[in-house]
């Protein structure tokens, strides 16, 4: 049988970064699974996703559903005729419900059992007439926790939806979706080229975003693109660029167009822990940090950016200006917590719950130090150092550090543990 590309594209404003590869995958298992459940046979549905769009494009999808035969089983034979070979009210009933003459039927054999039967030739429909009712089923199953409404329609999204695109082939499709009608065109990068780009074939999706557009529709591709110009930034500067896999896949749900480019900050935050400031950079600034061969920070920094900037060195001192006082922040935590040692908070531990019915967190570092004595005694470790870490374990809970950036957790409390000149060994327990 004849086959076609068939592509299907939702425009959206900006989609969730950390929900866009999940809505993508959701996407493409449910067209997949309402082509199927139409008995339309294709060869693979590849899945694309942007900051502003969902679409999937079905490999070699069949024109036409294949005819298909049904018979149907009336009543025994024996039953069907009198003694005298006449038709009965069951035979009579049975072919009249099929639309034909009691001399058209046909018998089968079931289960030992000769009945009379009736095979009908049911007609394939058109691919192109199936297709429309396969948009709604397919949106209304993708995991959206929180739908939201826009304007005055009472159609429901993860985001407002903008514009539509069904191209089976060459042929674009007229079809429906959250109040939004088909078109032929797709719409390139909002800085880029934010206008319809129309589309000739389906197959040629991709390569006309890439090429007008300036949009690189696969998630896969712009993430390997991310990963490629990192990396070509670190050996530029004769460093080492940290990739971290959580942070590549936000990033690459961010961007269209993935530019790496490199800033710098002041040498005097480094005198701060460096994971505070590589928590700053991720979480606030979703920026990739730079080691010297020792694996220590160096003070810059590589961010994504969106667009091909004429003048990238612009676009670094914007990147800059904002990372500073994010760095700063991390700065000021880091000195104020110092002021007072870690011993100071523990009294304020007994004011925050734990667990309902297991007391405070105080209560709790008081039952981890017994447990640490006693196994520090049947381990040779020292008892007196085990007991002090486990009561100061949970004090920077308090701290300001840890009350912004919760990862950092016990982390802080041995660099604060260390300043306040505690034991080696109970700075590093904690």
């Amino acid at each position: 049988m004849a086959t076609r590309d068939l592509l299907i594209e939702i425009g959206t404003e900006e989609l969730p970064p950390k929900a866009l590869s999940r809505l993508s995958s959701a996407f493409a298992d449910q067209i997949a699974k309402q082509l199927q459940d139409l008995n339309l046979g294709f060869e693979d549905v590849e899945r694309f996703a942007t900051p502003r769009r969902l679409a999937v494009l079905v490999r070699d999808l069949e024109e036409a559903q294949q005819d298909n035969e049904k018979t149907r089983l009336g009543p025994a034979v024996k039953a069907a005729f009198d003694q005298a070979g006449q038709p009965t009210k069951a035979a009579a009933g049975f072919a009249r419900s099929c639309g034909v003459d009691v001399a058209d039927l046909a018998r089968s054999d079931k289960d030992g059992t000769e009945k009379l039967a009736y095979t009908v030739l049911e007609k394939g429909q058109a691919t192109t007439a199936l297709i429309p009712d396969l948009l709604e089923p397919a949106l209304s199953q993708l995991p959206i926790p929180k739908r939201m409404r826009w304007g005055s329609s009472r159609n429901e999204f993860v985001r407002p939806v903008h514009w539509l695109v069904v191209l089976f082939g060459n042929e674009a499709v007229a079809a429906s979706v959250l109040g939004v009608d088909s078109g032929p065109a797709t719409r390139g990068h909002r800085f880029h080229h934010n206008s319809d780009i129309p589309l000739g074939k389906a197959g040629a999706y991709e390569a006309v975003l890439r090429d007008q557009g300036k949009v690189i529709a696969s998630l896969d591709k712009r993430r390997e693109m991310i990963r490629e110009q990192v990396l070509q930034e670190g050996d530029r500067l004769n460093a080492t660029a940290v990739i971290d896999p959580d942070l590549l896949e936000e990033v690459a749900n961010l961007v269209e167009f993935p530019v790496a480019l490199t800033g710098s900050f002041e040498e005097a935050f480094l005198a701060v822990p460096q994971e505070a400031l590589i928590l700053a950079m991720k979480s606030h600034q979703k920026c990739f940090y730079l080691t010297d061969s020792n694996g220590k920070l160096l003070p810059k920094f590589i961010t994504i950016s969106n667009i091909e900037s004429t003048d990238p060195g612009q676009v670094i001192k914007g990147n800059e200006r904002v990372i500073r006082p994010r760095l700063a922040d991390a700065q000021f935590f880091y000195d104020t917590d110092k002021e007072s040692p870690l011993e100071s908070r523990q009294a304020a531990l007994g004011k925050l719950i734990f667990q309902d019915k297991l007391g405070t967190v105080l209560d709790k570092s008081q039952r981890v130090g017994e447990l640490a004595t006693l196994i520090a005694n049947q381990v040779d470790a020292n008892p007196e150092h085990c007991q002090r870490a486990a009561q100061l374990s949970k004090c920077d809970l308090l701290t300001n550090m840890v009350g912004e950036f919760a990862d950092l957790q016990g982390l802080m409390g041995s660099y604060y543990a260390e300043h306040d000149g505690e034991p080696g060994d109970g700075s590093k327990a904690i």
